[in-house]
């Protein structure tokens, strides 16, 4: 039986490493995947799907209007699919994240996805909100602070390093506009 995943993270936690060792497995033994990353997320010159420690792949980008259905649904009839892999998935809206849903109970084609939890404020980004209510599996990728607990935090920096306290809820950046913290430092750094 197919399944629909969130795999949740803060920044820094391998989101992006963990879906591309998820792709090199299916596909080393011989199995179809299709990968997906929002359209939004323009960091990678090279590679749609990029990790930190420079792996990469490309793959479809998604819109806040892509039929993932409709899209996914069409290549599995050309040839079957046997996973598709979502990097970014806190940027998908809701009716896209039933839409992975019907792919894992219709089509029967297992659907992970990767993002992340929250914004940097603590906010649950749309997309995700819609996974942690009802996915099948749920699975917290873990990231460390620098204190050595657990990050499940991401704060924006500006560029002199300073917590951002208030802004859009996204803005696209790595290293050089987030940190991966947890919630005692996050929220030491938005109060001071």
């Amino acid at each position: 039986m197919a399944k629909l995943y969130f795999y949740y993270a803060s920044m820094n936690a391998g989101k992006s490493t963990t879906l591309l060792q998820a792709d090199f497995n299916y596909r080393e033994r011989g199995m179809q995947t299709m990968l997906w990353t929002a359209q939004l997320d323009d960091r990678s010159d090279d590679k749609a799907i990029e990790s930190r420690i420079g792996l990469g792949a490309d793959a479809h980008r998604f819109e806040a209007d892509t039929d993932l259905w409709g899209r996914v649904s069409a290549s599995h009839a050309k040839g079957p699919l046997d996973c598709v892999l979502i990097d970014e998935a806190q940027f998908l809206t809701k009716e896209q994240v039933w839409q992975c849903a019907r792919l894992a109970d219709e089509a029967g084609v297992p659907v992970l996805c990767y993002g992340l939890r929250t914004d940097f404020q603590g906010e649950l980004f749309p997309g995700s909100a819609s996974l942690l209510g009802i996915a099948d599996s749920l699975v917290e990728l873990k990231a460390v602070c620098h204190c050595g607990r657990k990050a499940s935090m991401n704060l924006r920096v500006d560029e002199g390093g300073a917590a951002v306290k208030a802004g859009a809820q996204t803005e696209i950046g790595g290293n050089d506009r987030y940190i991966a913290l947890c919630r005692k430092h996050h929220t030491r750094a938005l109060n001071d």
